[in-house]
C-alpha cells in the first residue's frame, strides 16, 4: 500500500446520510528538483496546485517540496513516483537516459521554437505515440522549454568558437548536438550547474534563459549565444506525473479535477510561463552588460548542417529498438504546426 493508500485508508470520512454519499479528504505529496524561485516551480506548478485545491473545496492538499527536500537525486524521481515514495513528481526524462525513447524526438535539433506551442504539441505526440513510455505511472502534463541558449565564459559568435568549450547539457540528446558542434559535452542536472562553472569544471552550459534566473548564470558568464527567431537550437522534455495506486484511490469527483488539470492545454500553460520567464531572463544579462549573440537564419543553416548527425544517430537508435523513428520526427513536426495556428 502507498503512502496515500494510507492517507485515504486513515482519513476521516464526512458522511451525509440522506444521500449515502462519502466525501474524503487527501494529502498529496509533490516532489521536485528545483528550487520555488524558478519558473515552473513558482509560475506554474504553485498556480497548478492553488487551482486543484480552489476547485476541490479543499478536500485536495497538496504540499510542495521544491529543491529534492525528500532526498534522492533529480535522476530518482520518477521512480520516487512510480514506486509511491511520494504522490507527483516533475522532472525531466533526459535525467534517465534510454528510458524514454520516443519522447527524445521533441529535444532533436531545430525541433521547436516557443514553449507554449510546443509543449502543445509535445503532449499530444505522447498521447498518440508514446504513452507506453509512462505506463508505470499515471501521467498528468508533458511540456517543453522554450529556445535554449549557449551560457559561456567566453564567447561564440561562430562554430570555430565552441571547439573544445566544456559545456554542460542536460539530456543524451543535446550532449550529442554539443559533441557535434565540437563541445566537450558533459552531462549534469541543471542544480549542478553553478558550482561547477564556478569551480571550472565547466565553461559554460545549455539551457534556456529562464533557468539562468535561478542559477544566476548572468552573474556566473558574461557571454550568451543563441538563435532569433523558430526554431531555436533545441529543447529538454519534462513530465509532471503522478503515483498510479495515489491516482487510483482517488474518489470519481476528486479524479476528474486531476483529470480538468491534465492535458495539452495545461502542456500549454505551463511552457507559457516558460516563455515569460525566459524575457526575464534575457532582460537581467543585457541589464548586466553582458554579451548577447543572436544568430542569424545564415548561421542556422550551418548549424543545422553540422548537427545533422544528431537526428541521424537517434533515427539509428530509434531503427535498433524496431520503432520508426521518422514517423515520429513527422509527428512532431506536424503537432508543432498544428499547435502554431
Amino acid at each position: 500500500m502507498t503512502r496515500f493508500s494510507q492517507v485515504i485508508s486513515a482519513t476521516a470520512a464526512v458522511i451525509t446520510i440522506a444521500s449515502g454519499a462519502v466525501a474524503q479528504d487527501v494529502t498529496l505529496r509533490l516532489h521536485q528538483f528545483l528550487p520555488l524561485t524558478s519558473a515552473v516551480p513558482g509560475n506554474a506548478i504553485e498556480p497548478w496546485i492553488a487551482k486543484i485545491e480552489a476547485e476541490s473545496n479543499g478536500r485536495i492538499k497538496i504540499e510542495h517540496y521544491p529543491s529534492m527536500q525528500l532526498g534522492g537525486s533529480p535522476s530518482s524521481l520518477y521512480n520516487q513516483a512510480r514506486d509511491g515514495v511520494v504522490d507527483i513528481i516533475w522532472t525531466l526524462q533526459g535525467y534517465t537516459p534510454g528510458r524514454f525513447p520516443k519522447s527524445e524526438a521533441i529535444e532533436l535539433p531545430f525541433m521547436t521554437g516557443d514553449a507554449e506551442t510546443a509543449s502543445r504539441a509535445f503532449h499530444q505526440y505522447i498521447l498518440e505515440n508514446a504513452m507506453e513510455e509512462y505506463a508505470d505511472t499515471h501521467p498528468l502534463v508533458f511540456h517543453v522549454h522554450g529556445p535554449g541558449w549557449l551560457h559561456t565564459n567566453d564567447p561564440i559568435n561562430t562554430l570555430e568558437d565552441i571547439r573544445g568549450m566544456k559545456l554542460r547539457g542536460p539530456t543524451r540528446v543535446i550532449t550529442n548536438l554539443l559533441e557535434a558542434l565540437g563541445a566537450n559535452a558533459i552531462g549534469m542536472p541543471v542544480p549542478a550547474v553553478p558550482e561547477a562553472v564556478s569551480k571550472g569544471v565547466i565553461d559554460g552550459a545549455a539551457i534556456p534563459w529562464e533557468v539562468s534566473v535561478p542559477l544566476k548564470m548572468s552573474e556566473l558568464v558574461t557571454n550568451h549565444a543563441g538563435f532569433s527567431g523558430d526554431p531555436g537550437l533545441y529543447t529538454a522534455a519534462f513530465v509532471l506525473t503522478m503515483n498510479s495506486d495515489s491516482y487510483n484511490a482517488l474518489p470519481d469527483d476528486l479524479k476528474a479535477i486531476i483529470d480538468a488539470n491534465s492535458g495539452p492545454k495545461v502542456a500549454a500553460l505551463f511552457g507559457r510561463a516558460l516563455d515569460e520567464a525566459d524575457i526575464i531572463g534575457r532582460q537581467i544579462a543585457e541589464d548586466r552588460g553582458n554579451t548577447v549573440v543572436v544568430l542569424d537564419d545564415a548561421d542556422r543553416e550551418s548549424w543545422n548542417e553540422v548537427s545533422a548527425s544528431v537526428a541521424t544517430d537517434w533515427l539509428a537508435d530509434m531503427d535498433a529498438l524496431g520503432v520508426d523513428g521518422q514517423a515520429l520526427i513527422d509527428s512532431v513536426k506536424r503537432l508543432i504546426e498544428q499547435s502554431a495556428k
